[in-house]
């Protein structure tokens, strides 16, 4: 199964995609990883990325698609995958609808995850992340045990830049403009399925395996 998953910033979609991926035993592909580990190695490709990521911008189109190309042609994505972060722009769905053709795949499921704008602005804001696994913690929601460790690694948790107020205005600003207009691209295309991400984590995955569980009836 091929999917791709949407959502603006803060809906959850890293929690998601792990039990997406289990359940389809396929593999999670997230260009936000691949920039992480490229700015963690010092590479000129993640000091690229990092100056937009830190600004709350879309990196360009050119490294974007060039990453998931060399990504999809692995071969732990035969059986499928979970696209999760790209494409953000209709150019960069069109250039994905390009690729894909190319290497005679096609998406079977867009999953949109939902949520109101006051609510991602507090779940972003209090996000915390751990330096050296990268587990996800949140200060309200899913708060570790002892104030800033990690629970599965004992690492040190920290507030990314581009989770700061400001930077999450800016965010939300960029989704808005340039990204939430890919749910009619794919509305159109007979793809999109959106399911209510303002329901607790349980819930929420309830809901999206209810929608995989119908692709295949």
């Amino acid at each position: 199964m091929r999917i791709l998953l949407m959502g603006p910033p803060g809906a959850g979609k890293g929690t998601q995609a792990e039990m997406i991926t289990g359940c389809c035993k396929i593999s999670h592909i997230t260009t936000g990883d691949i920039f992480r580990e490229a700015i963690r190695a010092g590479a000129e490709l993640g000091r690229q990325a990092k100056s937009y990521l830190d600004a709350g911008e879309l990196v360009p189109d050119a490294v974007t698609v060039g990453i998931v190309r060399e990504r999809l042609q692995a071969a732990d994505c035969k059986s499928g995958f979970l696209l999760d972060g790209f494409p953000r722009t209709i150019p960069q769905a069109e250039a994905l609808e390009r690729l894909l053709d190319e290497l005679s795949m096609k998406l079977d499921l867009v999953l949109n995850i939902k949520i109101a704008p006051s609510i991602l602005v507090e779940r972003l804001t209090g996000r915390r992340i751990c330096r050296q696994c990268g587990t996800s913690y949140h200060l309200v929601f899913n708060p570790p045990k002892q104030e800033g460790i990690c629970d599965r690694c004992g690492g040190e948790l920290y507030q990314r830049s581009d989770d700061t107020l400001e930077t999450v205005g800016d965010r939300m600003r960029v989704y808005a403009n340039k990204t939430a207009p890919l749910l009619e691209f794919y509305r159109q295309r007979g793809l999109l399925r959106e399911v209510d991400g303002e329901a607790g984590i349980n819930a929420v995955g309830d809901a999206i395996l209810e929608v995989l569980r119908s692709l295949d009836r």
